[in-house]
């Protein structure tokens, strides 16, 4: 009997704790303010799966982007004079 009890109950907390529609709609508008591209609409409505698709394709571009940037910093700094001042200036921004 206890067996029987214990799926209830949880289902009774997980639907206490679920999100709704309305809650997603926030959040996925409030993901949509944070894009570059979807400034550039305005106030377009765009459906939920299409800013889910430019967040991920936004990250990634990001991803790349740092992955380009630090690939250029460790070769900036394989080829700088470690005592000049071009070095000392990366060193500050970096800390």
């Amino acid at each position: 009997m206890r067996l029987a009890q214990a799926p209830q109950s949880r289902s009774r907390q997980s639907g206490s704790s679920r999100i709704t529609d309305e809650q997603i709609s926030d959040l996925v508008s409030k993901l949509q303010d944070l894009l570059p591209e979807a400034r550039l609409r305005g106030n377009d409505r765009v459906p939920s799966s299409r800013v889910l698709q430019e967040t991920c394709t936004y990250i990634r571009s990001l991803h790349r982007e740092v992955d380009d940037l630090s690939e250029r910093l460790s070769e900036l700094l394989a080829t700088s004079d470690m005592s000049s001042a071009q070095a000392a200036i990366i060193r500050s921004l970096l800390m």
